[in-house]
């Protein structure tokens, strides 16, 4: 009973905190189909939804989907790079893909700006991902440090 418990309140905090991470929180369609809705169930149906189609990365990249990155990187945008960190380590190496255009555009980078951030993530892999055990947040304070040495993308951090 202990074990359900425990499941049910990491799954509604979980839920409701994925819901409302990147791109605002209205992203997705996830949000969309259960706007105005409250509990759990609707919750987790949006998290699902949102998760399972990939549609909120979508509407980041595309300003769709009721999701807008007009924002800088929050604690939320955190959630976002450690949730799809495996993906985003994938894009870096290659230097292009959809997780690195989320990131850029969670950061503002602008279109024109963005290859050269995609350049720059993939010129800059191995510092990046020094290791395996590399965290979002190890990796995010290097992706900043590396865009403030960088004269084009240091207008986008602070």
């Amino acid at each position: 009973m202990k074990k359900f418990v425990a499941g049910a309140i990491l799954l509604a905090a979980s839920s409701s905190a994925f819901a409302e991470a990147p791109g605002g929180p209205n992203c997705g369609w996830g949000n969309m189909l259960f706007q105005g809705q409250s509990g759990i169930v609707p919750h987790f149906l949006a998290s699902t939804t949102n998760g399972t189609s990939g549609n909120a990365t979508f509407g980041m990249t595309s300003g769709t989907n009721g999701c807008s990155t007009s924002g800088k990187l929050t604690y939320g945008g955190k959630a976002m790079v450690s949730a799809m960190l495996d993906e985003l380590t994938a894009d870096v190496a290659v230097g292009e893909g959809d997780t690195l255009t989320a990131v850029a555009v969670a950061y503002g980078v602008a279109a024109e700006d963005r290859a050269a951030f995609a350049a720059m993530a993939n010129q800059n892999f191995e510092v990046l991902f020094p290791s395996e055990s590399v965290t979002a947040d190890e990796v995010i304070a290097s992706l900043e440090a590396l865009m403030k040495a960088d004269a084009d993308l240091a207008k986008y951090v602070s």
